[in-house]
Order: structure tokens, then C-alpha cells, then sequence
């Protein structure tokens, strides 16, 4: 075991309307009148105000934490409440961040709530996080997770990290001055497009509430000072097995040492590079896709409308007259033999990353002229046939 000090100091006092919400952590004696008193006195940084950040939130806000800060940019859109509690159908279009805000005030008032309604990049990170005790990362993407972990490491912050996808969720604690950083589980990023994210493969929803308040435990012994943290563990949870196993991370003592902020989009590239050449100058936007279909009708243009979604999503919107061969079937070969000789392919997925990456193997295989659709169906639906569902 890791033996950590606590994170904060205690507050000089709790009132008296503190001591009657919290006491039935009053009574506990590992936190108490001390560990209360250093719940008061934190400051907590959440990143996202999403799925894990949601329940996190509010149990941070209940459990009494003095001070909590969001960085959140996006907007509340109906796909989001399945999983993402913190916010109502009265908050569609809606800031997350005063969405979120305005909840924590409902579940709390007595927490200062500090927005950061930005998105977190290399020219504010530092900052923001500077006046924080500990970070908590519900971020969704290798790039921010990347910079949270750096930026964690340059300033000696802890951050409690988490992750889900499906049916799956990971936690583990970070402090590089005391153990293992992001970098030690996770050297490099994945491949680009080899991991869908929560929008291509989904997640079911009350899996953010179990990752989520795993999390909130851990914030809450680092800052009172109590228990055995997840530092140098990783805790791997199956839900459909209903199963918890822990594995042990350790430092690398030969990883090179984290000394500033780096590009990092460019470290986890959106798309490899070879999706990125063949997109170059074979994009067609969303506008010009309706017109060559409205010409394929009058047979004045031919060619192959390919979807490259699973069939779980394409029942939830398409675009009409297209064919469904998911990229996974051009990934293992089966699906090139297949392809028109005699007519120009077109390729289109929810957003354009999938479809970049398989509008490569289409170029491989000898199909210069394939194309694919930017902004994929998604644009379609905003653009185009707004009758359709998003997700």
C-alpha cells in the first residue's frame, strides 16, 4: 500500500446546517469532523460534464466537496440523457456547464461551482488547473486524456481517470510524483480508428453511474486521506459478467520524462495517414452528395452509395439509396472482391473517420476515383433530412 497524506487541509469549522447534511459522514469514524472538514476545503476540477462526469458531479457535490470547477464546451442534445443524469429534457441546447451547474445547486447549494466553459486545450490547461487540488478525468478521447496526464504530471497533481465503452468501465489514480501517470498503462495511443468511440459503439447508460461513483470513492479517500487508493492499480469492471478484477501498473523506468506540452492531436492522429492522403481532394460534402443522387435518379451519374456503419446504427438513420458493407468487411478483405468495377464508389459513415479509413483500403485495392462523404450521415441528418433521428 501507498501510504498518501491527505490531500487538503481541513476547514476551521463546519456550521451548524453542514454538520446536520453531512452527518451520516460525521459518524463514520475513518472521516468525521476531520475528513469532513477537508471535503469543505477541497477544490475538484471535472473534466466533461458527460456520462462519467455526470454522476461524478453530483456525488462530489453531495459528499460535500467545497469547491467544484467543470470544464465543459458542448451542449446538451437529446442523445445524451440515456446515460448523462446530470441533465434534463428541459436543458436540450442548453450549456452542459449551467446545466450542470444549476443541478449541482438543486442536489447542494452550499457548493461554489466554478464553469470553465471552454475546451480544454494547451493554452488554458495549465491555468486551470492550477487552482485545483485533484483532477477528475471523464474525457472520451486519447488526445485529452494525453493532455490531462501531462498537465497533471507538470503541475504534481493527482487525477482520478476513468473509462467506459459498452459494457466495460476502467479506473485507476494517477500521481506521478507517488506512482504510476496515464503514460505507464497507456505508452502511445491506439492506432487511429482501430478504437470506435461511445458514439460508434455505444454504452449503456447506468455504466456511467458505476465507473462514475468508483471514481467519486477514490477522489474522496485521496482527500480525506483514507483507505488504499487505486495508485498503481487498475480496476477493470464487466458488467455483464458482474465481475471486478484489479491489476497491478507500475512505473516505467525507462519512459522518457514528461517535460512539457506536446501536439496532441497530431500524437493520436484523428485518422492514420494513409486515411488522410486518400481523403485529400476525394471528399464531397453532404450538398453535393443530394445532387448526385437527385442525377443517379435521372441516370445521369452512376455509382455505389456504401454505408460502412454497423447494422445497429442504420437502423437508427441512413441516407437513401445506399448499401450497407461495414468497414469491418473491408478491413478483413472480404468485402473488396465485392466492389463495382464499372461504377464510382461512395463511402459514408456517422461522422467521415470510419469512412476515411475505408475509403483507403478502397484506393488500395485500385478504385482511384472512390470518394467518401464529409461529415457522414450525421451531416446528412442536420443538413439535409433533419426528419431523421441522431445519435
Amino acid at each position: 500500500m501507498v501510504a498518501l497524506p491527505p490531500l487538503v487541509e481541513p476547514a476551521e469549522e463546519l456550521t451548524q446546517k453542514e454538520v446536520e447534511r453531512y452527518s451520516r459522514h460525521l459518524i463514520i469514524p475513518d472521516v468525521g469532523m476531520i475528513g469532513q472538514k477537508r471535503l469543505k476545503n477541497a477544490r475538484v476540477l471535472v473534466i466533461g460534464a458527460g456520462g462519467l462526469g455526470s454522476p461524478a458531479l453530483l456525488y462530489l457535490a453531495a459528499a460535500g466537496v467545497g469547491t467544484l470547477g467543470i470544464v465543459e464546451f458542448d451542449t446538451v442534445d437529446e442523445s445524451n440523457l440515456q446515460r448523462q443524469i446530470i441533465h434534463g429534457q428541459s436543458d436540450i441546447g442548453k450549456s452542459k456547464a449551467q446545466s450542470a451547474k444549476e443541478s449541482i445547486a438543486e442536489v447542494n447549494p452550499l457548493v461554489n461551482v466554478i464553469t470553465h466553459d471552454v475546451r480544454l486545450d494547451n493554452d488554458n490547461v495549465l491555468d486551470i488547473f492550477s487552482d485545483y487540488d485533484l483532477i477528475v478525468d471523464g474525457t472520451d478521447n486519447f488526445a485529452t486524456r494525453y493532455l490531462v496526464n501531462d498537465a497533471a504530471v507538470l503541475l504534481g497533481k493527482p487525477y482520478v481517470w476513468g473509462s467506459i465503452f459498452r459494457f466495460e468501465g476502467q479506473v485507476s489514480v494517477f500521481w506521478d510524483q507517488y506512482g504510476p501517470n496515464y503514460r505507464d498503462l497507456y505508452p502511445v495511443p491506439p492506432p487511429p480508428g482501430m478504437v470506435p468511440s461511445c458514439a460508434e459503439g455505444g454504452v449503456l447508460g447506468v455504466l456511467c453511474a458505476s465507473i462514475g461513483s468508483i471514481m467519486v470513492t477514490e477522489a474522496i479517500k485521496l482527500i480525506t486521506g483514507i483507505g488504499e487508493p487505486l495508485l498503481g492499480r487498475l480496476m477493470v469492471y464487466d458488467a455483464l459478467e458482474m465481475s471486478y478484477k484489479t491489476l497491478k501498473l507500475r512505473k516505467d523506468p525507462n519512459a522518457d520524462p514528461i517535460e512539457k506540452l506536446i501536439d496532441y492531436d497530431a500524437f493520436c492522429g484523428a485518422i492514420t495517414d494513409e486515411a488522410a492522403e486518400a481523403v485529400a481532394g476525394n471528399t464531397i460534402s453532404v450538398q453535393q452528395l443530394k445532387e448526385w443522387l437527385e442525377d443517379r435518379d435521372k441516370g445521369e451519374r452512376n455509382f455505389e452509395l456504401i454505408d460502412v456503419r454497423e447494422p445497429v446504427e442504420r437502423e437508427i438513420n441512413t441516407i437513401p439509396g445506399s448499401v450497407l458493407i461495414p468497414k469491418s468487411d473491408f478491413q478483413n478483405g472480404s468485402a473488396l472482391a465485392g466492389l463495382p468495377q464499372d461504377k464510382q464508389v461512395v463511402l459514408y459513415c456517422k461522422a467521415g473517420t470510419r469512412s476515411a479509413e475505408v475509403l483507403a483500403l478502397v484506393h488500395g485495392a485500385g478504385l482511384k476515383d472512390a470518394v467518401h462523404v464529409g461529415g457522414g450521415v450525421s451531416a446528412w441528418v442536420s443538413q439535409i433530412d433533419p426528419s431523421q433521428a441522431s445519435y
